[in-house]
């Protein structure tokens, strides 16, 4: 029995909203401090640490990209876009800071990096429902194998960008 279109846009809508402006008040906390976050003097620090040269251009992609993609992805925009930059950044995020620690968050895992990309991924490879810009606006919806293919390259990118860090400066 097929699903209710207005109820799967529905659920869509409320899952990017949810999940879509919540990451883009983390990159708010990274490049201007606001909702207690390092900005990015800070930000860049926290970076610098964990062996991201001087950690400025690191803060400002990974700010860049919670802001842009969490936005994106709460109003469905570019949303194959959107849901690749949450998962190049979640995944650096959990490479960086939670691999070493297995994989639940009680222990300082990467279980929470892995639902925010597996989010993406659903969200990239559904498409972000008849309730977004791409759908309403745009009239787009590049179809499953081209969301789930760019949110793979945001995983690749974000896999690349762990790989290329100075791993020696960190702690």
């Amino acid at each position: 029995m097929p699903s209710d279109p207005t109820a799967v846009d529905a659920g869509l809508l409320v899952l990017r909203v949810l999940v879509g402006v919540t990451f883009s008040l983390h990159g708010m906390q990274k490049l201007f401090g606001w909702f207690g976050g390092g900005g990015l003097e800070g930000t860049a620090g926290w970076f610098r640490s964990l062996g991201f040269g001087d950690g400025r251009a690191a803060a400002v992609v990974a700010g860049a990209s919670e802001l842009a993609g969490g936005l994106g992805l709460a109003l469905g925009l570019l949303t194959p876009l959107a849901c690749a930059a949450m998962a190049g950044t979640m995944t650096t995020a959990g490479l960086v800071n939670n691999h070493e620690n297995g994989f639940w968050s009680v222990s300082k895992g990467w279980e929470l990096n892995g639902y925010l990309v597996a989010v993406a991924l659903a969200v990239a490879v559904a498409g972000p429902g008849a309730w977004s810009l791409d759908a309403a606006v745009l009239g787009i919806d590049p179809g499953p194998l081209v969301g789930a293919g760019v949110v793979a390259l945001g995983v690749l990118g974000g896999w690349l960008r762990w790989t290329t860090r100075d791993a020696d400066t960190t702690g």
